[in-house]
């Protein structure tokens, strides 16, 4: 097997992962909640603002200019690794409720779903 194909191979899982992981927010988020435990619903609103700033973070690293060097290959695997550091820092960020965003959509989500009454 070639470079060639391992780099092939790496970028087609590295699309496939990313679209993955919006399908399965956007299905997430699509879900009835009003049956759901607080718990669930904290949980639905932290990976939407981990996803929120991940997209955020992404559109800031636009804006800084690139290094136009190097192989393609390598730019694949360092954008790969860029993006698996936006999503950890956006999780992290999350987790420490930085940004209060989960926070105020779960309230939301609460009196919306009827939640707060129970």
């Amino acid at each position: 097997m070639d470079i060639g194909n391992i780099v092939s191979s790496y970028n087609n899982l590295y699309t496939s992962g990313a679209e993955q992981s919006a399908s399965k927010l956007e299905n997430q988020l699509k879900s009835d909640y009003s049956n759901s435990t607080e718990e669930e619903l904290m949980d639905a609103c932290k990976q939407f603002e981990a996803y929120f700033l991940e997209l955020m973070f992404k559109e800031m690293m636009k804006t800084i200019p690139q290094n136009e060097g190097g192989a393609a290959s390598t730019t694949n695997m360092m954008d790969y690794y860029k993006d698996q550091m936006v999503q950890n820092i956006a999780k992290e960020s999350t987790e420490q409720n930085s940004l209060g965003l989960a926070q105020a959509l779960y309230q939301q989500m609460r009196r919306n779903y009827g939640l707060d009454n129970q």
